[in-house]
């Protein structure tokens, strides 16, 4: 039976986006939501740090076969969960690479639907690990909290949920696609699914001011971790995703 999403194959393969930067787009999974399973691509995104040390955001469902593909690319130093929602494989990730550093979002520990490695708090600054290569900033939320994170040397914005962008053509279930385009979440118009956005009624102020920084970063490019990425006019791309806060 074909897969309700078509997936942006080859999946559990590293593809280059810039210099020091890979995306690996995984299976899609089941989500949960209003007594629905639903299915949601997954996608990882890979930093090459100096020393080459990686830094894997969002890790999907590991194999073998993808485990030494990311071992070809340099030494997983740190593992990212940057939402509440984006945590699942950290503890497979972290048995195949345990000297790795673990770091998630603030409260994760208290949320999160398995039992997890121990791990550092994000917080609002980049950790002095990566700080010479990433910069951040953390969005707290109703629904979601996240950390967004910025490339500097290809001048990447890598985002989780803030932004989600299905490709209709990509979707062969009508329901769905009706859904996913019901809550604003289907490119060429991609944003925060509605639900989200009203999640951060009382969280406005904050998520502009990330999102300005953001903007200030000047990205090139934007990576989401569900459907087309932003390769091109990343900052018209951002200011029409968020014009719903700004």
């Amino acid at each position: 039976m074909e897969p309700i999403v078509e997936p942006y194959a080859p999946l559990d393969s590293p593809k280059p986006l810039a210099p020091e930067i890979w995306t690996v787009d995984g299976p899609a999974i089941g989500f949960r939501y209003l007594g629905m399973t639903l299915p949601f691509p997954t996608r990882m995104t890979v930093v090459r740090l100096p020393g080459r040390r990686l830094w894997l955001h969002s890790p999907t469902e590991p194999s073998d076969a993808l485990f030494e593909r990311i071992e070809a690319l340099g030494e997983v130093a740190f593992l990212i969960a940057p939402n509440t929602l984006h945590y699942w494989w950290l503890p497979e990730w972290h048995a195949r690479f345990p000297n790795a550093g673990i770091h998630a979002v603030p409260g994760l520990e208290r949320t999160a639907r398995r039992p997890l490695p121990a791990f550092e708090t994000l917080a609002e600054a980049p950790e002095p690990g990566w700080a010479a290569a990433l910069d951040q900033v953390r969005v707290f939320g109703g629904l979601v909290d996240e950390v967004a994170f910025f490339h500097r040397p290809s001048r990447t914005l890598i985002l989780t949920d803030l932004i989600e962008n299905f490709e209709p053509a990509r979707i062969r279930s009508g329901l769905w696609r009706r859904l996913l385009r019901l809550a604003g979440a289907t490119d060429p118009d991609g944003k925060a699914p509605l639900d989200l956005q009203l999640s951060f009624l009382l969280h406005r102020r904050g998520l502009r001011r990330a999102v300005r920084r953001m903007l200030d970063w000047a990205p090139e490019r934007v990576v989401l971790a569900h459907g087309r990425c932003y390769e091109a006019d990343a900052l018209a791309e951002l200011r029409r995703a968020f014009r719903w806060v700004l």
